[in-house]
């Protein structure tokens, strides 16, 4: 696990302005995942996976569109591009007078963006999480401690990636794959996640405005209920906003919770084998906090001597970014999680 990280209290108890909410409330658990360098035995964002070295890799078959892109390119070579921007960062850092690239890093940069060769076949599948039940709370199947989450680094019907989930008891893991196959091409950098551990923090989340009765809306939407309390307290939010983007449910990568509903409308989540209403399993997030949702920054994400990591600014360390800024929301059954999950643009 990584350094603990701590989500500020909200600006008030929304509970004791509304007590219809108080029995919404739910659970989320937080990840704050930030660079590090996790091992098969680690709760991890693109770090290694425990998996079996007598299991087939999975691999995606289905056709791949080679126009979705501006350019292609392999995983090393986007590596190597971040290691370059890093490399430079430190330098413009120390000597901001110093040239944005050196020589060699231009160099290196031209050849990676002139792009690599289209390629036809099967598309080794990507590792995005690995989560132990030992480490953190997420709907798990009674014969399995293990949630491995991979896609395939191409848009597909729903212009995103396509996730498989795969359960297992990391017990019965005893011999480890060593060199997982990598897709020889991408589609985009940011399909391939930075490697980056945990530090799972619970907080309370409450339903999106979208999913509580007209009554309770309407409450929400009478500012005389908001004047009752100290204006100290929330009048330096949106009043609009304020409930949406600050009391109901927390940004980034987390599991549990309520779903985060936007750009869409709420949507049937029935499970299609028993219809059972599927429940969030894992929020893959683009960023951990925005503008709107700034008091969500956990309190030891501030400014620190020397360069910060590549997409700290914005809170998006893992370097994923799912058609420019949302979030991908798995569901499972609660009945069970072998059922098909649903995957939410959100």
């Amino acid at each position: 696990m990584n350094a603990t990280f701590t989500t500020p209290p909200r600006p008030f108890d929304i509970t004791a302005l509304f007590p219809q909410l108080a029995p919404l409330a739910r659970t989320a658990t937080r990840l704050h995942p930030r660079p590090g360098s996790p091992t098969v035995h680690d709760s991890s964002v693109g770090g290694p996976l425990l998996w079996p070295a007598d299991e087939p890799w999975p691999h995606c078959a289905e056709p791949h569109d080679k126009h979705a892109a501006f350019r292609i390119n392999s995983p090393d070579d986007i590596r190597l591009q971040r290691r370059v921007l890093t490399a430079a960062a430190e330098r413009l850092y120390l000597a901001p007078e110093a040239p944005e690239w050196t020589p060699e890093e231009q160099e290196t940069l031209d050849l990676i963006r002139a792009g690599r060769p289209w390629f036809d076949g099967p598309i080794p599948l990507v590792p995005v999480a690995q989560l132990y039940a030992r480490d953190i709370p997420f709907p798990c199947p009674p014969d399995a401690d293990l949630l491995q989450v991979l896609w395939c680094p191409f848009d597909h019907e729903m212009a995103h990636p396509k996730t498989a989930l795969f359960w297992r008891s990391s017990a019965t893991v005893t011999d480890v794959l060593d060199a997982p196959p990598e897709p020889p091409i991408v589609q985009d950098g940011w399909y391939l996640p930075e490697p980056c551990s945990f530090s799972p923090e619970q907080v309370t989340e409450f339903p999106n405005p979208m999913e509580l009765d007209k009554e309770i809306r309407d409450q929400l939407d009478d500012m005389s209920r908001w004047e009752t309390i100290d204006p100290a307290q929330y009048n330096a939010y949106d009043p609009g906003d304020l409930y949406l983007d600050n009391l109901c449910t927390a940004p980034g990568w987390k599991t549990g919770g309520w779903t985060r509903w936007s750009p869409t409308d709420p949507v049937d989540r029935a499970c299609r084998e028993c219809g059972t209403q599927a429940v969030p399993l894992l929020t893959i997030a683009s960023w951990e906090w925005d503008g709107g949702s700034a008091t969500w920054t956990a309190k030891e994400d501030r400014p620190t001597p020397g360069p910060p990591p590549l997409g700290a600014r914005d809170g998006n360390f893992t370097l994923i970014d799912i058609t420019g800024g949302n979030n991908l929301q798995l569901h499972v059954c609660p009945s069970s999680p072998y059922h098909p999950h649903f995957e939410l643009l959100q």
